[in-house]
């Protein structure tokens, strides 16, 4: 097994003492904790606490960049050879009238796209036809013009496992028994509501599947949105403005990225997980103030999520807390990927911690990964929720949730809970555990190179050089498997990589299948990169670069 970087239970002394010895940690707080009562920060964690971002070997950074060198190359001869007219290119272009005006396609921008994503471009978009359970149906397509365009031929691909949708509860499901107050639901309320909240909008439904939030998340109010996006986007702007500091991690979501230009407030982003360089920017924000002026900020506000989806690790979030209550700042903590899929009842990274929610200002989350629905909700104080039901875009102007779909939520949620009178909620968190681990561990010791927790049900799998992306996406469906590849410039150039998704619904006969597709594929694409070295990123944890004496 790689040598993962382990925060660890109180127990574990030596990472603390190096950087006491360093002088990074000097009269700061947690200095403070550690030589007045001789405890380690690991101490805020009551398990273990492992991670692995291990390093590939050199030889393998190398031809990623002259994979990606070699496509460039080419990709700058085939535009050559449009621009003398002696290949056709489909993609929209300027015309010559319109040669004055500001263009409306930019050549260099889409240079990628039409040269080196269009090759691969069969990986992704892959229509299906049935519910995205553990296994589905794809509709088979082929291209006569290499992925420019697709023809279906008619035929169905039956019974893909599926290790690419956000199922992780396995609520995403057609039992009849099952759905049936769903049926009913729809046969009351009909498909939409065709209003907001504010308006003819807000239903008996959404009250009661507000109330259960609150109650699930042990919080004292909770409000439900339509859409997970649209929660992060449009309520961020509601909480912060001018004159306010956010503090974001890195690797957060497009939706906390949107809502927080969008909110006019200064950005300021710290390393990913990384606590040094979060402490330093909130020492900088109280000791200098606003830029110019100095003036002490309106709000520091720290956006992080539970679960990054990308690359499959958990928030430090005892440490997040500490630091956010030593500094006076809030905390929004976005669990789209964490909640339902982690705690031993599947109550989030809150639970997982041993946490109190008081402890964080905004609870953010969606239906769309473990409750098999969609939407998203915040989740906090009441006066907060009172706050945000009549400034918050999303609450004053979008259309309220489809009540089926509210429904939908409310069944999953009991079920987790155990107030349909049954355990299968709670052996679905714990069957989600099994099977994450099991999967982890396997790959672990085949000798990949996975990314992330591992409690996390995201996996990612590094692939790294361009050319395997394809490979390995194709031949894993030539298996039946379906899978998620992602490349530049959604990760960074040298860390192109496969996202597997367990779900609880996934059987060990399932999981069994794709490991040994997996363990024969990693030696036939030549994937086992693994060389149980010690993180590629040890920035992430160990930043030293940091100054933060007084």
């Amino acid at each position: 097994m790689a040598n993962p970087k382990v925060v660890c239970n109180g127990h574990c002394h030596q990472k603390q003492n190096n950087l006491l010895k360093s002088g990074i940690y000097k009269k700061n707080g947690i200095a403070k904790q550690i030589k007045k009562n001789g405890i380690s920060n690991g101490s805020l964690y009551k398990q273990p606490f492992t991670e692995h971002f291990e390093q590939a070997p050199m030889y393998v950074a190398v031809f990623t960049y002259v994979g990606f060198t070699v496509g460039t190359i080419f990709g700058y001869l085939k535009d050559f050879l449009r621009a003398c007219g002696l290949q056709k290119c489909p993609l929209g272009t300027e015309r010559e009238e319109q040669k004055d005006f500001v263009p409306l396609y930019q050549d260099f921008e889409n240079f990628y796209t039409r040269n080196l994503y269009i090759r691969i471009r069969d990986n992704w978009n892959r229509p299906i036809c049935s519910v995205p359970g553990p296994q589905f149906d794809l509709m088979e397509r082929v291209t006569d013009d290499n992925n420019w365009t697709f023809r279906f031929t008619g035929r169905t691909i039956k019974n893909v496992i599926n290790m690419g949708s956000y199922n992780y509860l396995g609520f995403a499901e057609t039992d009849a028994d099952a759905l049936k107050t769903v049926a009913d639901d729809l046969q009351r309320y009909g498909t939409g509501v065709c209003s907001t909240r504010q308006e003819m909008g807000n239903l008996d439904k959404h009250i009661e599947l507000e109330n259960l939030v609150a109650q699930f998340l042990g919080v004292e109010d909770a409000l439900v949105f339509g859409m997970g996006f649209a929660t992060n986007s449009m309520n961020i702007p509601a909480l912060v403005g001018r004159g306010c500091l956010i503090l974001s991690d890195e690797l957060n979501h497009t939706s906390l990225v949107l809502g927080a230009r969008l909110s006019g407030a200064t950005i300021r982003i710290f390393k990913h997980n990384n606590m040094q360089s979060l402490e330093k920017l909130l020492r900088d924000a109280v000791v200098y103030g606003q830029p110019q002026s100095h003036r002490a900020w309106r709000k520091i506000l720290i956006l992080v999520e539970g679960i990054y989806s990308m690359e499959g690790s958990i928030v430090r979030l005892p440490e997040v807390v500490a630091l956010k209550k030593k500094y006076k700042a809030y905390l929004y903590l976005d669990e789209a990927h964490s909640i339902g899929a982690v705690g031993q009842t599947g109550r989030g990274v809150v639970e997982y911690f041993g946490m109190d929610p008081d402890d964080v200002d905004v609870l953010m989350g969606t239906f769309t990964k473990s409750f098999g629905a969609a939407g998203g909700y915040i989740a906090g104080r009441k006066e907060l929720m009172d706050f945000l039901r009549t400034h918050s875009h999303s609450s004053v102007y979008a259309t309220s949730m489809c009540p089926p779909i509210a429904e939908q939520i409310v069944r999953a949620m009991k079920c987790v809970m155990g107030l349909d009178g049954t355990t299968k909620g709670l052996q679905r968190v714990q069957q989600l555990r099994e099977n994450t681990r099991y999967f982890r561990q396997r790959l672990h010791e085949m000798g990949f190179i996975i990314y992330g927790n591992d409690d996390s049900p995201v996996v990612p799998l590094l692939l790294y050089i361009p050319g395997k992306i394809a490979a390995f996406a194709r031949r894993m469906l030539e298996r039946n498997i379906g899978v998620v590849v992602v490349g530049f410039p959604a990760t960074p150039i040298t860390e192109s990589r496969a996202r597997f998704c367990v779900s609880a619904a996934h059987t060990r006969e399932m999981l069994d299948t794709v490991l040994n597709a997996l363990d024969e594929l990693g030696d036939f694409l030549q994937l086992k990169y693994s060389r149980n070295s010690k993180s590629s990123r040890p920035e992430l944890y160990d930043e030293t670069s940091f100054e933060l004496e007084d």
